[in-house]
């Protein structure tokens, strides 16, 4: 048994191109047939079920049968979308969860090239008729991932929050200088010049837990229903500013969450207490494509549940921003804002007036804005597959 343990080697996991380069060799006359139908259908994008359909389409299934559990089927059942481009196609593969591969095969020459994620994309912009490559929308989120950890495990998935809260709790946990990231940022937040949560006071942590066991003592002698007013004065003495609750009961659980990470640090008490700080007041919605009004234009192309959706949706986080800003003991007014396009053509319909008042809300707009070449504004409807040149100078929102 240990000479035989003692004989296994790991073998070398073959990339997405070496397995379709193998397959080409072992079924060329295959492999050329799904390929080639992909290009006869002409240049386009085509979703993972049009590319099992042609697949299944193009070789009969006694020869399929032969394929079945091959690298190559698998290839194909793990491609997501395909990119056609004759004679080239690309196609983007998910062998699992959180892992992207991206290859194209030149049905012509039979070759097959491993792309980079830029290339990939390069390579798909191609679709866009009157594509210009010294014009390209270009957006950068790096700057948002430079300093956040990033998870190795599939299960972490879906579950972002939770997987921040792990982390961060464990650098808190790491020693009390690490605390000091969450103090400055407590001391630091406001709204429009409106100091929250900590003043100038408090200037250590040690300050800041006295502040804290002082504050709930003084709570602790007040009926829970007490309003933030009775006792904002001797909060503000010992260091603490609005956003804590808006009565002596609420005030006095974010107390104790915020003592309880202080003194044990664990994910589930980070997350309660980062959700009762007050940090979202305005929110922005892009929807560009399509007609976005609250009437009449159901039915119109690129048109349907998304707008029912999103007007569901607003109306369901305003209530819930207002009730929770009350919570917290604030006077501020959200804002909602759907950014959409501008259609003056649109006769029948809202879609030609730049701001609108969505109904059921009393902090909630539509702006429009337009679409614009050199030539002015673009008043007719355009698909939303036709939209990407025009995104660029869509968000030069004209303040006036």
């Amino acid at each position: 048994m240990g000479e035989a343990a003692g004989d296994r080697v790991l073998s070398r996991l073959h990339s997405v191109r070496e397995r379709i380069g193998d397959s080409l060799s072992a079924h060329p006359n295959e492999l050329v047939a799904v390929f080639t139908r992909l290009v006869n259908l002409g240049n386009g994008m085509l979703q993972s079920h049009q590319i099992i359909a042609e697949y299944n389409t193009a070789i009969p299934e006694a020869e399929r049968e032969k394929l079945k559990d091959g690298a190559f089927e698998d290839v194909l059942r793990a491609a997501q979308e395909a990119i056609v481009i004759s004679p080239w196609v690309a196609l983007a593969i998910r062998p699992r969860p959180g892992v992207w591969e991206y290859v194209r095969v030149n049905v012509s020459e039979l070759a097959v090239e491993e792309l980079s994620v830029p290339e990939y994309l390069q390579f798909k912009e191609q679709l866009v008729e009157g594509s210009n490559k010294d014009f390209v929308l270009e957006l950068d989120f790096e700057p948002f991932n430079a300093s956040f950890p990033r998870p190795s495990l599939s299960k972490s998935i879906g579950n972002g929050v939770q997987f921040l809260n792990r982390h961060l709790s464990s650098k808190l946990f790491h020693d009390k200088e690490s605390m000091y990231p969450l103090l400055n940022f407590l001391r630091a937040h406001n709204y429009k010049g409106m100091t929250m949560m900590l003043n100038d006071r408090i200037r250590s942590l040690s300050a800041l837990q006295g502040a804290l066991r002082k504050a709930e003592e003084h709570l602790s002698g007040l009926p829970a229903d007490t309003p933030y007013s009775d006792f904002h004065h001797r909060f503000q003495e010992l260091g603490l500013e609005k956003g804590w609750g808006d009565c002596a009961k609420r005030a006095q659980e974010t107390l104790h969450l915020l003592l309880d990470l202080l003194e044990a640090p664990d994910p589930s008490t980070l997350e309660k207490f980062l959700g009762t700080i007050p940090m979202v007041f305005n929110v922005v919605i892009l929807s560009p494509h399509g007609y976005f009004a609250q009437a009449n234009v159901l039915g119109y192309p690129d048109t349907g549940g998304q707008v029912v959706y999103i007007l569901d949706q607003v109306r369901a986080m305003e209530n819930e921003m207002l009730l929770r800003i009350k919570q917290q003991g604030l006077d501020i007014t959200p804002r909602i804002l759907i950014v959409t396009r501008l259609l003056p053509d649109a006769t029948g319909t809202t879609c030609g007036q730049r701001l609108e008042k969505v109904l059921g809300t009393e902090h909630t707009h539509i702006l429009r804005v337009p679409f614009r070449t050199e030539s002015g504004i673009v008043r007719k409807w355009i698909s939303r597959f036709e939209v990407w040149p025009y995104l660029e100078t869509f968000t030069e929102v004209d303040a006036s």
